[in-house]
């Protein structure tokens, strides 16, 4: 593998991109991005190239998310770096979602945040016994964005709204249960099935099925039910009263949890959701994730978060507010405002 951050190559009928950056679990910063729109643009009305795949190099994970360090690193700053980020990040995601050509993404290992906004607009989402799935942001101050608000809102039971504010890690049976994955293959015949796409794009779905392996009982199953009760209230707080009065040991464990998080952006994440599941379209859900991205990376939360979790790695942030009975409306309305008609997202022309 050539020491580019990305490579995107032809082969066969079958345009390749492969995330090359290992040392970091393949995290996205901005420059990884505009390759891979570049290429999808340039396969999109080429008659050579009839399906996209999207893989990874080395056994690590698919990708662990952005280059967070780099986002704190500009939100401590005028935030420009990030913005541009964010702008670029989520056009290459509405590029995915509508991209006419069929989208396979072998999510063997670790699918975080960025890697869930490449995987999920694919047609074909392979998970294998590595996978591991989440979108921990408000344990950094960051919201799940790449398009959660449309996905996560989509979901069954609230179970979208639970990854949303926990940041549960879910296994490959969960991801297929919920239809992050459509397919379950060892990871030991993914280099076999990938020849075997790129030989024969045409067959993908007939492939797939003939790879196909039993990943098990879904593990959230068990829970399915008190999540669809206990995650139903109006507000966050309304979640924790409810989780309070339970009073049992998985709603013990989930209260622990989110005093871990953010209250900050645990109610930017449900406001998120509740206007996902409204948006008419992709387009405009990320036109609303683009204001609250362009805004939350310079407050307080994020740079605080990314302080104890990734950079001073204590573990111990101290959020502000320190309660969600304590994050006003008026805050959250600032957040999501629309920004300036000239600096707001929009997608590719």
């Amino acid at each position: 593998m050539s020491e580019a951050d990305v490579v995107t190559r032809i082969e066969g009928k079958v345009g390749r991109i492969t995330l090359n950056r290992p040392q970091a679990l393949h995290a996205l910063n901005t420059n990884m991005i505009a390759l891979m729109t570049e290429a999808l643009l340039a396969w999109q009305d080429d008659p050579a190239v009839e399906l996209v795949l999207i893989d990874h190099s080395g056994e690590r994970g698919f990708c662990a998310g952005g280059d967070i360090r780099m986002l704190a690193e500009s939100g401590a700053g005028d935030g420009a770096a990030a913005r541009e980020f964010f702008f670029t990040e989520y056009r290459l995601n509405h590029l995915l979602f509508n991209y006419a050509k069929p989208r396979v993404a072998i999510m063997d290992g670790i699918t975080m945040g960025g890697g869930v906004g490449l995987s999920r607009p694919c047609r074909f989402r392979v998970a294998t016994e590595r996978t591991t799935f989440a979108m921990p942001e408000t344990g950094i101050g960051l919201f799940p964005d790449v398009g959660g608000g449309w996905y996560l809102s989509r979901m069954p039971d609230h179970l979208g709204l639970w990854l949303a504010l926990t940041g549960a890690r879910i296994k490959a049976a969960d991801c297929q249960l919920l239809q992050i994955a459509t397919d379950y293959v060892e990871s030991a015949r993914i280099p076999e099935l990938k020849a075997a796409i790129i030989a024969n794009p045409e067959r993908t779905e007939a492939l797939l099925t003939e790879f196909e392996a039993d990943a098990g009982r879904p593990a959230i199953a068990q829970h399915q039910d008190e999540i669809a009760r206990l995650f139903a209230g109006n507000s966050v707080e309304a979640i924790i009263a409810a989780l309070e009065a339970a009073d049992t040991d998985w709603a013990r464990d989930q209260l622990k949890v989110l005093a871990t998080k953010s209250p900050q952006t645990m109610k930017v994440a449900f406001r998120q959701l509740q206007l996902g599941a409204k948006a008419r379209d992709f387009a405009e859900n990320m036109a609303m994730e683009y204001r609250i991205g362009a805004r939350v990376v310079q407050r307080h939360d994020f740079l605080e978060g990314v302080r104890a979790v990734i950079v001073e790695k204590d573990n111990a942030p101290k959020w502000n507010p320190p309660m969600p009975s304590a994050v006003d409306d008026a805050t959250l309305d600032a957040i999501f405002a629309p920004l300036p008609s000239d600096q707001e997202w929009s997608p590719l022309p």
